[in-house]
């Protein structure tokens, strides 16, 4: 039996597989690179082995400083946990050949999935439905559009859509590029692109006695730059001859590579409803926690007692119950595209309530770095129905207090209460379609109330210390109006809140009522509706929390800085990274046009282009490849040409 078993993880998959160990009480060790000297995953180990460097390169995908790590710590197994090492034969072989145990499937079966291109020709021969490949030396016009995928991993790394066949060249370069930085191997293959399919997988366990069980459906369609987003169990809308299809096509793919331990079957649909096999996951999924809830499992526990030679505990899996829904929170801005946001995370708090599950690798006071992937947290709700399900999950995420950088909180909420999805009317381009809906310009009028709170809970600071300030009924005097301006993050808008001050308390110039006020709390009465705020200050940056939404505001001084300018048509790097790639030719009085594509920038596990801002000439270039550069940074600048109406 596993007495000490090491996690080659970090983040929230090694806090969720901890979590297990201590109920079975199997002692834990983390590793840790030095950017993650502090993380949650090191805090909650019994014990941690450092991992000298940052890049995954140089840590987390070291497997011969994993093996040395848990020899040294005396674990006598070894759980990959997802992405990384998880499907790697050779480092599955290295556990094992150091005297460990490994808590994954055979090596042979890692090997024989791992290239989805011969992954594809197993499940030809064992009569499962799939897209044929494409050879890229041979396509036409007639092949379009083209999916190009990384063949040793996913979670979207590598993926690329091609539409035009001259963008081929270029994107099998960046595709390549993209997976040998994520995976260590570049290979790259194509397949048919299938437009508005839906993504369905079937989780599957085994054990090495024969035991295969299929346990349901998880629909995640709802995509970004093809990594899931919302992910859901049972999938909806199949009907039981294709959810049998399914299950019996992900069961002959387990048996025919003698798979062992936890993996994942992952299908396309088709428009038509036709079903076609994309690939094998040997390892557990992100999604996992929604199955857990509908099956009543603990998948963890399963994947630790079939690594210890146990079956599975019955010939058939449990029955379902209810429908289950995770949404992937992010630190990232969904009206940038899509860019990763790094820094101090001051709250993470969401509501602890009955059907609620937080997964997550981050609490208050952690750092988001720029090394690895932005998800912050996964948010899991189970209920009896999907659409009860759906619900609480969305007033969950709707009430989390969040504080720190920018996430996609809002779109989450939205993309749960839009029709599209209420009515299951699933696709991988839900967020081509309806990405501009799902992210709105902030609505005014609740912005301008919040910055109003803002600035009474900092009055109710300054003029009452800590205390509570009760206000009743307000008198007009002729002093002058007290002005607080706030800027919205991340829009940029800017709001002014103005009172005046009597024997009483602050009164509003826009003619609310101020009920209480406190440093961390105002009530408001907007009309004839009382309203709540929570107001939270970290230094110039102030959330303010209602039970309908939340704002983030930062406080501006009274008087702009005149010297707070920046050259007109100047790029500046959107977050910290590494520049990875000037565009060809690209150099000073090189003609850009508008939108073209002059820098790459790596960054949070992903590529960014840094595009032209106007059509114009390139004036100034500061990058170079292997160039790392802070947020803020000046890249390069683009000078427009002069209007002949202005030299007139």
């Amino acid at each position: 039996m596993i007495s000490t078993l090491l996690v080659a993880n970090r983040g929230e998959i090694a806090c969720r597989i901890f979590r297990t160990c201590r109920a079975l009480g199997i002692a834990t060790v983390a590793v840790y690179s030095d950017a993650d000297a502090d993380a949650l995953h090191v805090r909650e180990a019994d014990t941690a082995v450092r991992l000298p460097g940052a890049a995954p390169a140089d840590t987390y995908l070291r497997g011969d400083l994993v093996v040395r790590a848990a020899l040294a710590a005396g674990a006598d197994a070894v759980h990959p946990g997802y992405g990384f090492l998880s499907e790697n034969a050779g480092f599955a072989r290295a556990i094992e050949d150091a005297g460990l145990l490994w808590v994954g499937p055979p090596a042979k079966a890692i090997e024989l999935m791992a290239s989805k291109t011969r992954a594809k020709e197993l499940m030809a021969a064992a009569g499962v439905p799939l897209l044929a490949p494409v050879d890229t030396d041979k396509v036409t016009a007639d092949n379009l559009p083209l999916l190009l995928k990384a063949a040793a991993g996913g979670g979207g790394r590598g993926m690329r859509i091609v539409r035009e066949l001259t963008d081929l060249p270029g994107e099998l370069t960046a595709a390549s590029a993209e997976a040998a930085a994520a995976f260590g191997d570049g290979e790259v293959f194509a397949e048919p692109y299938v437009e508005r399919g839906r993504h369905v997988e079937v989780q599957v366990m085994a054990d090495e006695h024969g035991g295969v069980w299929a346990l349901g459906t998880r629909d995640c369609s709802l995509q970004r730059r093809h990594q899931k987003v919302v992910e859901e169990a049972p999938a909806p809308g199949l009907d039981d001859a294709l959810r049998t299809r399914l299950h019996d096509a992900a069961v002959a793919a387990a048996r025919a590579v003698g798979y062992r331990g936890a993996g994942t079957a992952e299908f396309l649909l088709a428009a038509d409803g036709r079903p076609y096999f994309l690939e094998m996951n040997t390892r557990l999924q992100v999604e996992h926690p929604v199955t857990e809830a509908v099956f009543g499992l603990d998948l963890v526990a399963l994947q630790l007692r079939i690594a210890e030679g146990e079956p599975l505990p019955t010939t058939a899996p449990p029955e379902p119950h209810g429908h289950a829904v995770e949404a992937r929170l992010y630190a990232e801005d969904p009206t940038h595209d899509w860019q990763p946001q790094t820094g101090a995370l001051h709250t993470l708090d969401v509501p602890d309530e009955p059907g609620i599950r937080l997964d997550t690798g981050y609490t208050g006071g952690d750092t988001i770095g720029v090394h690895y992937d932005p998800m912050l947290a996964k948010v899991i709700a189970h209920a009896p129905t999907r659409g009860e399900a759906v619900r609480l999950l969305a007033r969950a995420l709707e009430r989390a207090r969040i504080h720190g950088p920018v996430t996609n909180r809002d779109l989450l909420v939205r993309s749960l209460r839009h029709p599209d999805f209420c009515a299951a009317r699933l696709d991988t381009g839900f967020y081509d379609r309806h990405l501009d809906a799902l992210t709105p310009a902030p609505d005014e009028a609740d912005h301008r109330t919040a910055a109003l709170a803002a600035a009474l809970a900092d009055a109710a600071t300054r003029h009452h210390g800590p205390g509570p300030a009760r206000f009743g009924a307000w008198r007009n005097i002729s002093s002058q109006p007290q002005v607080k301006r706030y800027r919205t993050e991340p829009d940029g808008t800017e709001h002014q809140a103005a009172y005046r001050t009597t024997r009483t308390g602050p009164v509003p110039e826009t003619g609310e009522r101020v009920i209480a006020a406190r440093p961390d709390h105002v009530t408001l009465e907007v009309g004839s509706v009382t309203r709540h705020f929570a107001v939270t200050a970290h230094r110039d940056r102030v959330y303010v929390d209602t039970a309908t939404g939340s704002y983030t505001f930062t406080a501006l001084p009274r008087f702009t800085d005149p010297t707070d300018r920046t050259v007109p048509g100047s790029l500046l790097a959107p977050m910290p990274g590494t520049v990875v790639r000037i565009a060809d030719g690209l150099g000073a009085g090189v003609t850009v046009e508008a939108g073209q594509p002059l820098i790459w920038l790596e960054a949070m596990k992903m590529e960014h282009r840094i595009l032209a801002p106007a059509t114009g000439t390139l004036t100034a270039l500061h990058a170079a490849p292997g160039l790392q550069v802070e947020v803020g940074a000046l890249l390069a600048v683009v000078t427009e040409p002069a209007d002949p109406e202005e030299n007139a």
